[in-house]
C-alpha cells in the first residue's frame, strides 16, 4: 500500500466522530513480512522505539550494565523516584555527575511524578527528562572506552557510530536518514518493517547474548523500561516473553518470544490510538488476555464520565481478517 489506512475510530456516544490513520506490520521469525497495512517499507523515524537497539550498540561497545539499569538505559522513563535514582547509579558507576548529561531540562513524563516533583520545589532538570537513562548509558560507554564525553551526541562520535551499526544490523537495512531526536541524540530512520524485524530478533534471542539481555531486562523490569503506571509495563507483565517500546509520534513496537515482531505508526502522532491498534494486532496473532482486551479501547470522557472510546477501526479488523 502507498498510504496510511484507517486503523482506529473515535466513537462518542456510539457516533463515529473521527478516525486515526496509520500503518501496521507484522514480521515472522525469519524477518519476512507476514501482514502489512499502510506504509511499511519506506523510511520513518521510530523515535524512542530505537532505544533497545541503541542499548545493543552500547553493550557491544563495552557498556557494563544489566538488569534494571540496562532496562533504564533503553527506556523512556516516567521520571519516578526510582528512575532518577537509577540514572544516578549509572552515572556514579562511570565516575560522573548529573552535570555530564546533555538531555534538555524537562519535567517528569508521568503526571503524578511531575506533580510530586513540582510540589517538592523542583523545576525542570536534565535528569528528569525521559531519555536521561539512555544518555547516562551513552556517557558510561564513553568512559569505558576513554572517549570524549562532551561530544557524545555528535553523529560521528564513536558511541553513535556503534549505535548506528546495531540499529542497521537488527533492522536488516541501512539507516536512510539521520536527524536529531527530542533529547538531542541522533535519530536514525528505518522502515516500519525493519523496526518490527528488530524487535522480533531481540525478543527471540538467547538470553546469554547482548540482544537477549536487553529483552530480558525489559521483561524482568518493565517499570524501569517505562514506568509503574504505563500501558507498556502492563502489557509486558501480562504476556510471557513479550517486550515492547513506545515512541513519540505514536510509534509502537513489540517483540514476541517466537521471533514475531509488530510495529505500528499512527500517522497524526496521536498516542491514544497506538496501544489500541497494537492490542487488535496481538489478538489477531492469538495473544489474548484481560490486559490486551482492556487496551483495545482508549476511553473518551464527557462531563467527567466515560461516553465513548478510541477503538480498532472496522477497516483494520477487515484487513486483519
Amino acid at each position: 500500500m502507498t498510504a496510511p489506512v484507517i486503523v482506529a475510530d473515535v466513537v462518542r456516544n456510539e457516533f463515529v466522530e473521527g478516525h486515526h490513520h496509520g500503518s501496521v506490520v507484522v514480521t515472522g521469525p525469519a524477518g519476512t513480512v507476514e501482514f502489512a497495512a499502510g506504509v511499511v517499507d519506506r523510511p520513518m523515524f521510530p523515535r524512542s522505539c530505537n532505544k533497545p537497539m541503541q542499548a545493543l550498540g552500547m553493550l557491544r561497545a563495552g557498556l557494563d550494565l544489566d538488569g534494571e539499569l540496562l532496562a533504564l538505559a533503553a527506556a523512556s522513563h516516567s521520571g519516578e523516584d526510582f528512575h532518577l535514582a537509577g540514572v544516578r547509579r549509572i552515572l556514579a558507576g562511570a565516575g560522573l555527575s548529573e552535570s555530564a548529561l546533555r538531555t534538555p531540562p524537562a519535567y517528569p513524563l508521568d503526571e503524578r511524578a511531575r506533580d510530586d516533583w513540582i510540589r517538592a520545589g523542583h523545576r525542570v532538570e536534565a535528569i528528569t527528562m525521559n531519555c536521561s537513562g539512555k544518555h547516562a548509558a551513552m556517557l558510561a560507554t564513553c568512559v569505558a572506552n576513554g572517549w570524549d564525553t562532551d561530544s557524545y551526541r555528535d553523529p560521528e562520535h564513536p558511541v553513535q557510530r556503534a549505535i548506528r551499526r546495531a540499529v542497521e544490523d537488527t533492522a536488516g537495512e541501512p539507516a536512510a536518514a539521520i536527524a536529531v531526536d527530542g533529547c538531542g541524540a541522533p535519530l536514525l530512520a528505518i522502515s516500519l518493517a525493519g523496526l518490527a524485524r528488530a524487535f522480533g530478533r531481540l525478543a527471540s534471542a538467547d538470553p546469554a547474548t547482548f540482544e537477549g539481555r536487553i529483552a530480558d531486562a525489559y521483561r524482568r523490569h518493565p517499570e524501569y523500561a517505562s514506568g509503574s503506571r504505563r500501558d507498556e509495563a502492563a502489557l509486558m507483565r501480562s504476556v510471557p516473553g513479550l517486550f515492547c517500546k513506545g515512541g513519540a509520534e505514536a510509534v509502537y513496537a513489540v517483540g514476541l518470544a517466537d521471533g514475531r515482531g509488530i510495529a505500528v505508526k499512527i500517522d497524526d502522532g496521536a498516542s491514544r490510538a497506538r496501544a489500541v491498534v497494537v492490542a487488535a494486532t496481538l489478538r489477531w496473532l492469538g495473544v489474548d488476555n484481560d490486559v490486551v482486551r482492556a487496551q483495545l479501547e482508549h476511553p473518551l470522557l464527557g462531563g467527567g464520565q466515560p461516553v465513548g472510546s478510541v477503538r480498532p477501526a472496522a477497516e483494520l479488523t477487515t484487513l486483519l481478517g
